[in-house]
């Protein structure tokens, strides 16, 4: 194992950052607005966005040739319209997934309060941890149902579909993927037009892709670190050209994949093709584009 160091770096204010950045061959057209960008947005998130511009090798931190602030601030403006747009679509889904495991939940064991019993879930450890975050969502929540419901019954939880509306996503997603009984976990992912296996690592992604656009990380040009798992075969349209599964286009794809079933004339190819026009120079490769990607099956929807 590599000797771990301290960290050896001090604090530079703006000021000096933008004569660093200079000393390197950035151009800046406006410093004192460039200034601004680093007090505000942050000079260590901004280097995200610049990564892109430096010339190989990447380490002696030298920018190409015409390389400019305006095309960092460019680069960061498409990523936060991006992530924009992805959570828009995501949360239709989100929606659609909590409802669709609380409905055949409910009727396949005939129980309101199944979430919340252990004898419906595999592993007890994982049941308890998630049972540990229900708790704390409980006694955090103002909402009025839930502090109707504490007022009225005596049930130490809501049923599902109440429950289910205060639970982060993440914490659903944990509940389909412990649930004991198969039967219940394949119908829910068949009513996406998927196998149990590929349905939670598509969960997966979109939770990740989601937690992505929720605390404002840079999604555009990211490599996942989580390979989703393809599906033997489903019901819905799907992409036949190749492209990296850990790029941010093959997240889009399931993303639309999940649209198509859920609103099948949903405009999301629309809201990318105008995202897209309206930042001509971004390299789509660096996100996963394949040539001719716009005519796959799954887009012509």
């Amino acid at each position: 194992m590599k000797n771990k160091i301290l960290y050896p770096k001090a604090y530079t204010n703006a000021h000096d950052l933008i004569a660093l950045l200079l000393s390197r061959g950035l151009t800046i057209a406006d410093t004192n607005k460039a200034e601004s960008y680093l007090e505000y947005i942050g000079y260590y998130r901004l280097s995200a966005y610049m990564y892109p511009l430096l010339q190989a090798p990447k380490d002696q931190h030298r920018y190409k040739p015409n390389a400019s602030f305006s095309q960092v601030m460019m680069l960061y403006r498409f990523d936060k319209k991006l992530r924009l747009l992805i959570f828009n679509e995501i949360e239709k889904i989100e929606i659609a997934i909590r409802s669709t495991i609380v409905n055949i939940g409910s009727e396949l064991t005939g129980d309101p309060f199944w979430m919340t019993d252990g004898n419906n879930f595999i592993d007890a450890v994982k049941f308890n941890h998630t049972m540990d975050l229900v708790d704390a969502e409980l006694r955090r929540s103002r909402e009025d149902f839930i502090v109707h419901f504490k007022q009225t019954y005596s049930n130490a939880y809501p049923p599902a579909w109440i429950l289910a509306e205060i639970l982060p996503f993440g914490v659903i997603t944990n509940i389909y993927s412990n649930i004991k009984v198969a039967r219940i976990k394949k119908n829910i992912a068949q009513k996406f037009g998927l196998q149990v296996a590929p349905y939670e690592s598509w969960l997966t992604i979109v939770t990740l892709t989601r937690n992505s656009c929720c605390h404002h990380a840079r999604v555009w040009n990211k490599q996942n670190t989580i390979r989703p798992m393809l599906p033997n075969k489903m019901k819905g349209k799907w992409i036949t050209l190749s492209t990296n599964t850990l790029r941010i286009y093959f997240d889009l794809c399931i993303i639309k994949y999940f649209l198509n079933v859920i609103s099948p004339q949903n405009d999301m190819k629309t809201k990318i093709d105008t995202l897209l026009a309206t930042y001509p120079d971004i390299d789509t490769a660096a996100m996963g584009f394949p040539k001719g990607w716009e005519k796959e099956p799954l887009w012509e929807l």
